[in-house]
């Protein structure tokens, strides 16, 4: 029997919670009224997240998504506390070492930025459709985390870019083999949010001419707010790519 989902009963994972765009989408969703679960690499960091929320209980699991084990805890936590997932949105991401060339990338750095945002993001991805797939009533919807960088690169980037666009692949193939079973996935690139990872946007950044220039940024807040519309709409519905960006940053006509 096919029941209503309402706000107050929609449950959500988080991944890169405990900071900048994961804690900001947290948040908003836990405002809402969602039950959220909040998984990062540091406990503290995702304590932190939750005591911004006063009022809600949201699930704190410490997660290394690039670990398969810990992908599986964190979902069977998930399964336990809220009895299904109604949404994931898949954010933990790595940038990498910044300013590094291609000749002089070690192979663990990639390695490293591979393992976070691409395997990480498909471990996740896995064990949530696995999840909306089998649970009654069937389905969830599961959002990326992309970024310009999946359209269009920064100078010494490659890692970070080559992920990104894979992450594309992987929501095109989630969308289509979802639609059997009411699992609808999309996803969302963002341009210089204001966060931590940030900061140097302000101060001067390399550009594609060689020059360094300061970048704009926008309201982390403004991403939230994006992120909840794409995740409230009825499975029926579909956000497949959304790009959020501070409007005069050099992303239109970069290079």
């Amino acid at each position: 029997m096919d029941v209503e989902r309402t706000e107050q009963t929609r449950s959500a994972v988080v991944t890169g919670a405990g900071s900048g765009i994961g804690r900001a989408v947290a948040l908003e969703l836990l405002a809402a009224g969602w039950q959220v679960a909040l998984a990062g690499r540091r406990t503290e960091t995702l304590e932190e997240t939750a005591a911004l929320a006063p009022g809600a209980s949201p699930l704190v699991v410490r997660t290394d998504v690039s670990d398969p084990d810990a992908v599986a805890a964190l979902f069977g936590a998930v399964r336990e506390r809220f009895g299904r997932l109604d949404l994931l949105f898949n954010n933990a991401g790595t940038f990498g070492p910044g300013g590094v060339a291609v000749q002089d990338l070690a192979y663990d750095a990639w390695r490293h930025v591979v393992d976070t945002n691409l395997n990480g993001a498909f471990l996740c991805a896995q064990a949530a459709f696995r999840q909306m797939k089998e649970q009654d009533p069937q389905g969830g919807r599961i959002i990326n985390n992309g970024s310009i960088s999946a359209h269009t690169p920064r100078p010494h980037s490659i890692a970070y870019t080559a992920t990104k666009h894979a992450l594309t692949g992987l929501t095109k193939s989630l969308s289509l083999d979802g639609r059997p079973y009411r699992i609808a996935c999309g996803q969302i690139d963002i341009g210089n949010a204001a966060t931590d990872m940030t900061e140097r946007m302000q101060s001067g950044i390399l550009q594609a001419n060689g020059e360094l220039a300061a970048e704009p940024v926008m309201d982390v807040a403004d991403v939230a707010r994006t992120v909840r519309h794409m995740a409230e709409l009825p499975l029926e519905a579909n956000v497949q790519f959304a790009t959020v960006l501070a409007t005069n940053m050099p992303y239109v006509g970069r290079g």
